[in-house]
């Protein structure tokens, strides 16, 4: 049996302040502990109340939590979910963290605290605190200003777009047409490099959220066969996408930029010859792969290939075809989802860069239709009334004269109470053409919605935005709406409202 001696001794030894206190709540024992704590020794303890540790705000309180513990004492932490203090000699307060242990003696039931001054950790638990909210803010701030950078950068694109498509439906000198030409080309540099250099901002500040979900290869494929089939078949090329019945579990969005950008870098690197999208199940993942038979990478360069602004066989200072930010993109992506990527390639005969996502549980479904051929322009004399909304006077104007050029009537309206206001006092409308982000905190969404309340719920609407947050990707469709990125050139924007007038 061990002695009291030796019980006294361990209790004294212990690292924390350590009291055992009677069913009356007097304290029967003190370590020498709680003088480095409270500044008392033990004989100035041993003998009082508890509560004369305690804050005389909490001391009545605690005479009633006492006698509820004396009642079914258990081993467990004091004030759980509480700030508990305690008070010093000389009278300051600090935080502490009491553990509480019944010790039956007899009939009498004694209880024992174990306190521990927790100040250098609530301080530091403070400042983890106020650093996450720190880090929120300023990722919050990151991700309001991408989101301004890459609307008003957009805007002057938008307006160059169309006044190009403008001229070029006018212009009929050989020199001036060559021109142009050579400016829409320029535009659609400097809008891929802004895209490039937005989606990395984003990746880089914690902007993009992946949203994982099972999905089927098959709709995604059918996507990329509808968007690339007309550049391949452009340099040449034959492209060919082989259909799947698998499904993976990933972000579809994601996936799908990632697969867009190792599609256009084959195409781009490939001079005759084929280009291939397939996929293949591997035990439980799925490796989803993008074949051509193009220039090759040395097997020196491939540690090189995801670098920003690094291409294949090209010094960084010449001339340049694109600007090397494709595969930084994707690697980067790659890091948010958690996937891996690999690629073998041999100079001369070409490359293959495989994708390797975990399996999905989504049940067997359609495969995606391919899009229907775009409805020829509208019959000459047919001046369909197209509602322009708009709040950037350029890209208004620039809008505005290009559709009128196209033999459409337009009403070019600033805000959303501009829209209202036209659409009440006239609804021979036939379809609304509107900016997402409009002034005053109104959006493209709020002006479809309030003018198919005034005529019809089958109004139709192209909304064309410069913002590609998460927000924009996960608004509602329907078959009367068509939603589209900033810079849309003329062609396409004359296409998506062909579409929709012919439905």
């Amino acid at each position: 049996m061990l002695s009291a001696e030796l019980v006294r001794s361990v209790l004294d030894s212990a690292p924390d302040a350590m009291i055992i206190i009677d069913p009356s709540g007097s304290v029967l024992f003190a370590n020498h502990q709680i003088t480095a704590l409270f500044g008392y020794p033990p004989e100035k303890v041993v003998g009082h109340k508890v509560e004369m540790l305690l804050p005389e705000r909490f001391r009545e309180r605690h005479i009633g939590h006492r006698s509820k513990y004396a009642e079914g004492g258990r081993v467990r932490p004091m004030g759980i979910g509480l700030e508990l203090f305690a008070r010093r000699e000389d009278g300051s307060e600090f935080p502490v963290e009491i553990s509480l242990s019944p010790i039956h003696e007899g009939a009498d039931l004694l209880i024992a605290a174990a306190i521990r001054d927790v100040t250098d950790r609530m301080r530091v638990e403070r400042e983890l605190k106020e650093a996450r909210s720190e880090a929120d803010r300023a990722n919050l701030a990151k991700s309001r200003f991408l989101a301004t950078a890459s609307h008003d950068l957009r805007q002057p694109l938008q307006s160059l777009g169309l006044l190009n498509g403008t001229l070029r439906r006018f212009v009929s000198g050989a020199d001036a047409v060559d021109a142009l030409e050579q400016q829409e080309l320029a535009i659609g540099a400097m809008s891929r490099l802004l895209n490039a250099l937005l989606d990395i901002s984003k990746l880089e500040s914690g902007a993009v959220k992946p949203d994982v979900t099972d999905f089927h290869v098959a709709g995604l494929f059918e996507e990329l066969r509808a968007e690339f089939a007309g550049l391949a078949r452009s340099k040449g090329l034959h492209f060919t996408v082989e259909a799947s019945p698998d499904s993976v579990h990933s972000d579809p969005s994601l996936v799908g930029q990632i697969l867009r950008n190792l599609i256009a870098n084959a195409i781009k690197y490939t001079h005759n010859g084929s280009v291939w999208l397939g996929c293949r199940r591997d035990s439980d993942a799925v490796r989803i792969d993008v074949r051509d038979s193009g220039i090759g990478i040395p097997k020196e360069q491939l540690n090189h290939i995801y670098d920003e602004f690094y291409q294949v066989g090209i010094a960084t200072n010449s001339s340049r075809d694109g600007y090397g930010l494709g595969l930084s993109i994707v690697q980067r992506i790659v890091r948010l989802l958690d996937l891996r990527i690999d690629v073998q390639s041999q100079v001369g005969v070409g490359s293959t860069f495989s994708l390797i996502l975990p399996v999905g549980a989504a049940a067997p479904g359609a495969v995606a239709p391919r899009p229907r051929q775009l409805p020829a322009s509208p019959s000459p004399g047919i001046r369909q009334h197209v509602l322009l909304v708009e709040d950037d006077p350029g890209v208004r104007n620039a809008t505005r004269i290009f559709l009128k050029g196209e033999g459409y009537r337009v009403t070019a309206t600033a805000s959303l109470a501009e829209a209202v206001q036209h659409v009440t006092e006239s609804k021979d409308i036939d379809v609304i053409v509107s900016d997402y982000h409009l002034g005053g905190g109104a959006t493209g969404t709020d002006v479809i919605a309030a003018i198919r309340e005034i005529i019809g719920a089958a109004t139709k609407a192209v909304l064309v935005t410069g913002d590609t947050s998460s927000v924009v990707r996960e608004l509602r469709r329907d078959a009367n709406l068509r939603i589209t990125s900033k810079p849309i050139n003329a062609d396409e924007m004359l296409a998506l409202i062909r579409e929709l007038l012919a439905c």
